[in-house]
């Protein structure tokens, strides 16, 4: 009963953003991080000029903040990340590639459909 309290209390006291969607540039050492504790994490690919990435990141915006989707989504440079792109097989901007520690959980490509998004941030929790 005490380490039920203790949770509760804990769960409480923590800040709401603690569990909510966070949005970082990729780099290497964040991927790195996030996979190395397990941790799921989203990449997406975007590019400034690509109006589906732009709906995209219109739609992962409004998680942003919300505990119940909860991890860091890396925004990864569609131009300048050519060796992360070969590396992972991305061969269009608007992909969106999530993981559970090192494992591939979802992967969509071009897709602005929310529920579709939600589900694949989703897979790996």
């Amino acid at each position: 009963m005490t380490a039920r309290i203790f949770a509760i209390a804990l769960l409480l006291t923590a800040s709401p953003a603690t569990f909510a969607l966070d949005f970082k540039p990729y780099t290497a050492e964040a991927l790195n991080a996030e996979q190395q504790a397990g941790k799921p994490v989203p990449l997406h690919f975007y590019a400034n000029w690509c109006p589906t990435c732009r709906a995209q990141e219109k739609i992962l915006q409004q998680w942003k903040g919300d505990a119940s989707v909860p991890g860091t989504l890396l925004v990864v440079n569609y131009d300048h990340e050519k060796e992360l792109k070969k590396q992972l097989g991305v061969r269009t901007q608007s992909t969106l590639i999530i993981y559970q520690g090192t494992a591939e959980k979802a992967r969509l490509a071009g897709e602005t459909d929310a529920y579709k998004l939600r589900a694949a941030l989703l897979s790996a929790h």
